[in-house]
């Protein structure tokens, strides 16, 4: 079951969303909020975001841009897809800083939403899958179970690697190679000594990968071709 949240200001654009998910025949639970701050104090997790970008914050405290960084800074949290939509263009290239998933212009295409819909479902469903999916590694003469999503990224010192996770940080014995196969798909090698989570990407530059942590990690220039294709191909 796929958890949505819609957060729109206007009452009718919220029930029209709604519709428009019940459409697409997805099973799924639908949550509406009429304010940021209706959602943050629910302090539900979701895994789909329709928000609406011009939230009126002198109404009810945040605006949707607001929203959507305070999201992405909580590391705690499960981070779902942000789909904004908003009958304002001009803030489309505003949602890149958020990692947004796609940009819905009022009043809505439905064939465009069904569209941007089936494409986030499987996004979902794909990350669904990898969760389901451990790490074993061996610390302390003790095999480990890992989830994927619980790890930020991983470092290799000499014949050992740092692996650094939302509750610590864990050393072990172990090839960064190896690791690296294990967790394909996910995960990119950005550098010899870093593999990093693409899910926590927050910024990057030719020479730099920002993650949600707040790690800041070097880019090797023979991989960052590689890395923007890895980290598209992940957000599709």
């Amino acid at each position: 079951m796929i958890k949505i949240a819609i957060c729109d200001d206007e009452a009718h654009a919220r029930t029209y969303l709604t519709a428009l998910i019940e459409a697409q025949n997805t099973p799924c639970e639908i949550t509406q909020y009429a304010s940021a701050d209706d959602y943050v104090s629910d302090r539900a997790e979701h895994d789909l975001l329709f928000l609406d970008i011009a939230l009126n914050p002198s109404v009810q405290g945040k605006s949707g841009m607001e929203l959507a960084k305070q999201i992405r800074e909580n590391s705690q949290i499960t981070q779902p897809l942000i789909i904004f939509v908003t009958g304002y263009e001009q803030y489309v290239y505003d949602a890149f800083d958020v990692n947004a998933f796609q940009y819905l212009i009022k009043p809505i295409d439905e064939q465009k939403f069904a569209e941007v819909f089936a494409r986030a479902v499987r996004q979902i469903l794909a990350g669904t899958q990898q969760n389901k999916k451990t790490l074993v590694i061996r610390h302390g003469g003790v095999e480990k179970n890992l989830l994927p999503d619980n790890i930020y990224y991983i470092e290799s010192h000499s014949h050992k690697v740092v692996i650094h996770k939302k509750d610590g940080q864990l050393e072990c014995y172990a090839k960064i190679g190896d690791l690296e196969e294990a967790l394909q798909g996910q995960f990119f090698r950005i550098h010899k000594g870093f593999l990093i989570n693409l899910s926590y990407v927050e910024e990057y530059s030719r020479t730099q990968v920002i993650l949600a942590n707040g790690a800041k990690l070097p880019v090797s220039k023979y991989k960052y071709e590689a890395f923007v294709k890895a980290h598209l191909r992940y957000l599709q």
